[in-house]
């Protein structure tokens, strides 16, 4: 087939009717616009042949390969380059989805259409396809080898599409495509360190046409991503406003900014409404989350940490919350439709936070947390009180091995390192926790280890003072300074702060150097005296809200009702208390005992408790 220009837009028109159709050669329609391309004289004419070849390439074997081959993506890619320097040199030319109707077989210029020459496309909706056919590719790919590398290497160029985009945008002042750009743009570079952001953003200032919102231009990757941001925000879609809150947040916890992030996301008050948000914006919620409690643990600040990593692993589907796996439960049997929508909403894997050095920070907070905690507790009852159920879990069963070989996995090590860290052994417990091979993929591994030291150090200490306070009459600062490597000033504000906290029943003796322990040992009557009053005090509340629900129904005192009616059911209990009513048959006093009598009873008690000791 010869092509000429005055034939080109007959050809244009053939092979847009036989799109879509069954027996449609895709190759061949393909070859046919390479040629359209190049025998293309007018802007017009190029720009519809390069509008109908992207469109072309996208459809190409869609059915049968799950992600689009390589060579067809980086053709488009080249393409839609093209496309956006035809538009952004030329300004008489424009692509809107909107426009009239127009004869599609007749040459259209400045001087025929008295103006802007509107074309019917979209270059955003070709931008968003590059990026997700890109993301699908590597979903695809086995990321253990070379070829997920090598595919990886095309980001580059991708990031340099979208900035020639944003920067023909911002020239045109198209809002909403914008900031559609500008999502995808903030999405290649939110979760990447600085190196790569700079690789990246090194590119990009290649090119000819250059966005406003650079590195070069804000000297700082932070600040980067902060203007990216702060335009969105003012954006009017209230769901990119929500992932570039998120996206902002996940930034700053990267860099190490705790308390930043986390009063962002406090005053985002994201966690009220994410819920009815769409799956990816809930995995970048959790993806958030999860990167927030990291940052908070490699800060030093382990409660924070421990509370903020709590939710998620309680509910035993870590992967799957990060879209890093599939969780597969059992007996249940996902139909061909769940799991192919299950396996396009997984990241691609260098996207992905380490599950197994995520388990290791939460876990190695939860013991420094929970451990002088059961220090602490006497009875069996509140031991039964937990924090970290899956934490207590693993202690549980490592408590019910008979014979504990040596550490192999990291859960092992933590294991025998809270055993260690309860019989006061800190050194064994520091060492234990500093051999887990998993913190060298932290970037700032030996700061990480040596604040883990001393935190460990700081907890031996509070869960040794717990243990063997009752053995003590007085206990020197110096031997706790020496025993436990801690300076006496680090020591006498641990137990200050204990004694503050009434954790400990203790005075401080500075003059002398002492901790005075002030031990209250109660007799066995003593003991049983207060479960007593324990229990009859229970019984009394018990008392309390079965009369007040027979006098007035389900509500209780705490209730919204009218203020004069509680008011009369408050004297009717007190007159009923003050005769020691015991009848059956008046309403309220069914089965009831003296309240007045155990309330006296449960007071005597407790006063000869307080006077024996």
């Amino acid at each position: 087939m010869q092509f000429t220009s005055e034939g080109i837009f007959k050809h244009l028109q053939a092979v847009q009717e036989a799109r879509g159709k069954k027996n449609t050669d895709r190759a061949e329609q393909i070859r046919i616009l390479e040629a359209l391309v190049e025998v293309a004289v007018t802007s017009y004419q190029r720009i519809r042949v390069l509008l109908a070849l992207i469109s072309s390439r996208f459809d190409y074997n869609s059915s049968v390969s799950n992600y689009m081959p390589i060579e067809l993506w980086l053709s488009a890619q080249r393409e839609v380059d093209l496309l956006v320097s035809i538009v952004a040199s030329d300004t008489n030319y424009s692509i809107q989805e909107l426009t009239d109707d127009y004869d599609e077989l007749v040459e259209r210029s400045p001087a025929t259409e008295k103006g802007v020459v509107r074309i019917r496309g979209s270059i955003i909706s070709f931008i968003d396809r590059l990026d997700d056919e890109f993301t699908r590719s590597l979903q695809n790919i086995d990321p253990h080898g070379t070829e997920y590398v090598d595919r990886l290497k095309d980001e580059k160029v991708l990031y340099c599409t979208i900035c020639r985009a944003q920067a023909f945008y911002e020239k045109t002042s198209q809002s909403d495509p914008l900031a559609r750009v500008i999502m995808r743009r903030l999405e290649h570079i939110y979760s990447k360190p600085d190196a790569v952001v700079q690789a990246l953003e090194a590119a990009a200032d290649m090119s000819e046409v250059k966005p406003s919102m650079t590195l070069a231009q804000l000297s700082t990757t932070s600040a980067l991503v902060h203007s990216l941001c702060v335009y969105l925000y003012k954006s009017g879609n209230s769901l990119l406003r929500t992932r570039a809150m998120l996206s902002h947040i996940y930034h700053h916890a990267l860099h190490n900014d705790f308390y930043t992030a986390r009063d962002m996301l406090l005053m985002s008050h994201l966690q009220e409404s994410i819920h009815s948000a769409d799956v990816a914006t809930q995995i970048l919620y959790n993806r958030t989350v999860v990167q927030l409690g990291l940052c908070a643990f490699r800060s030093g600040l382990i409660k924070e940490a421990q509370a903020t990593l709590q939710e998620i692993f309680t509910t035993q589907r870590v992967k799957e919350l990060l879209a890093q796996g599939v969780h597969q439960q059992r007996f249940q049997v996902m139909t061909p439709e769940q799991e192919k929508a299950e396996k396009q909403r997984q990241l691609p894997f260098h996207m992905h936070i380490n599950t197994e050095l995520l388990e290791a920070a939460f876990l190695v907070s939860s013991m420094l947390v929970e451990i002088p905690l059961l220090a602490s507790i006497e009875s069996e009852e509140q031991k039964r009180k937990v924090i970290s159920k899956p934490f207590r879990r693993l202690l549980d069963f490592a408590d019910r091995q008979v014979f504990t070989g040596p550490p192999e996995s990291t859960r092992d090590h933590i294991m025998q390192a809270s055993k260690a860290l309860q019989d006061g052994e800190w050194g064994k417990c520091r060492d234990l926790i500093q051999s887990i091979k998993i913190w060298s993929l932290m970037p700032e591994a030996p700061a990480v280890k040596e604040m883990l030291a001393k935190r460990i150090q700081e907890q031996g200490l509070r869960t040794y003072l717990f243990t063997y306070a009752p053995h003590y009459s007085t206990l020197s600062l110096s031997l706790l300074s020496r025993t436990f490597s801690l300076p006496l000033r680090t020591v006498t504000s641990i137990i200050s702060k204990m004694i503050w906290n009434e954790e400990l029943p203790a005075s401080l003796d500075q003059s002398a150097g002492v901790v005075v322990f002030q031990r209250i040992e109660l007799s066995r009557a003593q003991q049983l005296a207060q479960i007593i009053s324990e229990k009859v005090a229970t019984m009394v509340d018990q008392n309390e809200k079965a009369l007040d629900i027979k006098i007035g129904g389900n509500s209780g005192w705490g209730s919204r009702n009218d203020g004069a009616k509680n008011e009369k059911r408050g004297e009717q209990m007190q007159e009923r208390r003050g005769r020691g009513e015991r009848s059956r048959g008046t309403r309220g006093g069914e089965g009831l005992v003296s309240l007045k009598d155990l309330e006296t009873k449960c007071q005597v008690i407790r006063a000869n408790v307080r006077g024996n000791n």
